[in-house]
């Protein structure tokens, strides 16, 4: 049996299996609240019977004094780590010297239901680190440390540190509406698919300890016979083209990949977790490019152009992980709900939900901004941070970030327009089904809006967005006609989506542009502007003319076409967050890192995953590419196809016909989409959701509709994802179908249902 002397106590010993200081030893004390103490008394004093010596496949059991003391001590590291982290993103913001990779953290920021559930899985992490770390002498050869725990030991752990309270059992009532947090989805399993809980897994993961160390940890470990590459070194031998040979899409406007982005933020939000200094030292990866949890820095290739100090690196920190019952095994957490609910609108959690609705009143509307309009029209609150990072981008105009249901709403200008849009349309409807319905509360009204603008933004991604994205074969193939709702459907994302749908950004201009009536370019402000110098502007919405001249450029403009030899711009893979001075980002290097911090099989796993054929050389490879050069250059940098990065492998392949992606990734997204909607219980053609009249006026609406009724664009195309040529493709906008309200009239009495407040 492992045991220490009586006169330490567990929380006095570190991580190194040292004695810590003895104020540490009464600062953690002193951190605990009494509640806390008497739990921890309570629970020793119960499973005390539980530490005498037992035996399970021949590996000895620990005190459960011990283990209770390891809990302690990972619990004041994380906090440590964690606090230490917000005064130093504090003070840097104060002092305006912010890192691009500061910013990174900032619109992923979590708030305060999210960094409960994401403390307790560090806390539990952490708990297992310490323990193996302490124990590790004392046993020969590999073992899981879940072994050396009983059942209640795992029980105790789980309830110390929080993770417990993650699944507590929903109590569901029968409702109309959906929940904000998407509990209660699913009767059978009420957790499934709601937010702040793990992504799903379509594969087993592929950590290099098997646990929780991201592939490329250890740089001399080899995959398949082969070294990984630096994320950083591929990312310039793959991704470097000359900007000004951008080859754009016809076929397809800018709008259709915002509508992409935004819909995206709908389903995930992986943040990084909130500790950005070491665990065990405090060391602060930011600065010192150390490969220590919770840091997984970016090394810098020997080939380097742009960063010449070869010792200086790209930050990075890990995604936090999320609660994993009986399993050392991390998963990442997904901050929103997994279904297509209008989540980045209206927040996956109540608090947020309650900030953003207008309570004064019964009119059933979120909260507008109080301080500007954006030519008499509504423009989102403000946040009201205690430093803004949106407030740095220009000092002297003082405009904060905006508040909505996703952190990222203030990101760049074209997806904060779209954030508006949909609020706007949320009011809109809102005040009409008012009038329709003078009887209503405004509980009633804010339900049956958010349920309304939930279907809308269903019908347009399933009828008018997916059949361009898969392309009309693949998509009647993958995602085939809806047959009702599927209650053993898992919604949930899966951890391969979060990295395989940011295929758009290699669709993304270098520049944004800006146009005023008539389609003409803006004149009081720059007609168009780097997408570097846009991030978090959102002093341009206030001060620049609104969100009209946006929304215009993003209908009249044609993406960037994703090529072989033409993928992500230096914007987004040179220059992301500029203004922002350490070391500018690489977001496709990035990508590649974080599917390794994900523990994502490779490319050929997933290919065999959808049924597609493996290339296992050159020549098999350049048959699945159709391009030699990028096989050869693949090759050389991987050694073996099996290696290749997900989110690089993807976007490699060319596209299906009439779509804009390649095999692999119209399986993994179309099938994402497809249980995200089979899995819904509240998906809008699902029997019982809607009305027949109701369902039949969703489906004559448009985005294009819902851009006339909240703007002051008077022309718009038709269909605003399809790459349209000002004036032969623009209509007026009474020539655009409406919405008819009048299928949500009340006829008679209706018994009330308002809850949906979980």
């Amino acid at each position: 049996m492992v045991s220490l002397p009586r006169s330490t106590h567990p929380s006095s010993i570190n991580i190194r299996g040292t004695l810590a200081p003895t104020q540490r030893q009464t600062q953690s004390k002193a951190a605990m609240g009494p509640e806390a103490v008497v739990f921890r008394f309570l629970v020793t004093l119960s499973l005390l019977h539980a530490a005498a010596p037992s035996f399970c496949d021949g590996v000895e059991k620990l005190e459960t004094s011990f283990v209770l003391g390891c809990a302690e001590e990972a619990k004041h590291l994380v906090d440590a780590a964690c606090t230490r982290t917000r005064q130093s993103l504090k003070n840097k913001l104060k002092q305006e010297v912010p890192s691009p990779s500061d910013i990174m953290a900032f619109f992923k920021q979590t708030v305060a239901v999210n960094r409960t559930a994401i403390r307790a899985a560090d806390y539990m992490g952490t708990t297992f680190q310490v323990l193996k770390e302490k124990v590790k002498h004392s046993y020969e050869g590999p073992y899981n440390i879940i072994d050396i725990l009983t059942a209640k030991q795992l029980d105790t752990i789980s309830k110390f540190t929080g993770c417990a309270y993650q699944s507590l059992p929903t109590v569901c009532r029968n409702s109309r509406y959906r929940t904000i947090t998407g509990e209660c989805n699913n009767r059978r399993i009420p957790n499934l698919g709601a937010s702040n809980r793990g992504f799903g897994r379509w594969l087993p993961t592929q950590y290099e300890d098997g646990k929780s160390l991201p592939k490329g940890w250890d740089e001399r470990r080899r995959y398949n016979g082969f070294s990984l590459p630096l994320a950083r070194a591929v990312a310039k031998e793959i991704g470097s083209f000359p900007t000004n040979e951008i080859t754009l899409d016809n076929e397809q406007s800018l709008a259709f990949i915002q509508f992409g982005q935004f819909i995206d933020h709908d389903l995930h939000l992986s943040p990084e977790t909130p500790a950005r200094t070491t665990f065990a030292e405090g060391l602060d990866c930011d600065e010192t490019c150390v490969r220590e949890l919770p840091c997984f820095p970016l090394k810098i290739p020997s080939n380097e152009v742009r960063i010449t100090n070869r010792s200086d690196c790209i930050p990075m920190f890990r995604s936090a992980p999320a609660c994993s019952e009986g399993s050392t095994i991390r998963e990442q957490i997904n901050i929103p709900t997994s279904f297509i609910d209008a989540s980045q609108v209206y927040g996956s959690d109540m608090p947020l939900a309650t900030r953003l609705r207008n309570l004064t009143n019964q009119l059933g509307l979120l909260a507008i901004n109080e301080r500007f309009t954006d030519n008499g029209r509504e423009l989102l609150p403000f946040d009201n941070m205690e430093v803004d990072v949106c407030v740095l981008t220009n000092r002297s105009s003082g405009i904060p970030c905006f508040l909505s249901g996703d952190p990222r709403t203030s990101e760049q200008p074209g997806l904060t327009v779209f954030h508006t849009i949909v609020m706007r349309e949320h009011n809109r409807v809102a005040r009409q089904l008012n009038r329709l319905n003078p009887r209503w509360t405004g509980e009633r009204i804010y339900q049956e809006a958010r349920k309304i603008i939930g279907g809308l933004l269903q019908k347009i991604t399933y009828k008018d967005y997916i059949p361009l994205l898969l392309g009309p074969e693949a998509s009647a193939r993958i995602i085939p006609r809806y047959r009702g709702y599927n209650i053993s459907a898992d919604p949930r994302v899966a951890n391969v989506f979060s990295l395989a749908f940011r295929y758009a950004h290699t669709s993304i201009q270098p520049t944004i542009f800006r146009l005023r009536d008539g389609y003409r370019p803006l004149t009081e402000a720059p007609a168009e502007v780097p997408l570097n110098l846009t991030f978090f502007n959102s002093w341009r919405i206030v001060r620049e003319g609104g969100i009209d001249p946006l929304l215009r450029g993003l209908m009249a403009n044609g993406a960037k076409m994703n090529r072989q030899n033409q993928t992500m711009v230096d914007e987004l893979r040179e220059r992301v967050f500029k203004p922002f001075k350490r070391v500018d980002l690489d977001l496709a290097a990035i990508h590649m890192q974080r599917g390794r911090d994900h523990g994502l099989p490779g490319y050929n796993d997933w290919r065999r995953f959808c049924g597609l054929s493996q290339p296992q050389n050159l020549a098999q490879l350049t048959t699945v590419l159709q391009n030699g050069d990028l096989a050869r250059k693949l090759m050389n940098l991987y050694g073996t196809p099996n290696n290749i990065d997900i989110c690089l492998g993807g976007v490699a392949e060319p596209s299906l016909p009439g779509g804009k992606l390649g095999p692999l990734l119209a399986c993994l997204i179309g099938n994402q989409f497809r249980v995200a909607r089979d899995g819904d219980s509240f998906y809008y053609e699902n029997r019982g959701v809607f009305s027949s009249a109701q369902r039949i006026a969703l489906e004559r609406m448009t985005l294009a509709r819902i851009i006339c009724d909240n703007t002051g664009i008077t022309e718009v195309p038709r269909n605003v994802f399809l790459g349209n040529t000002y004036t032969r493709d623009f209509v007026r906008c009474n020539e655009i179908p409406t919405l008819d309200l009048s299928a949500w009239r009340s006829r008679g009495e209706e018994p009330e249902d308002e809850s949906s407040t979980v």
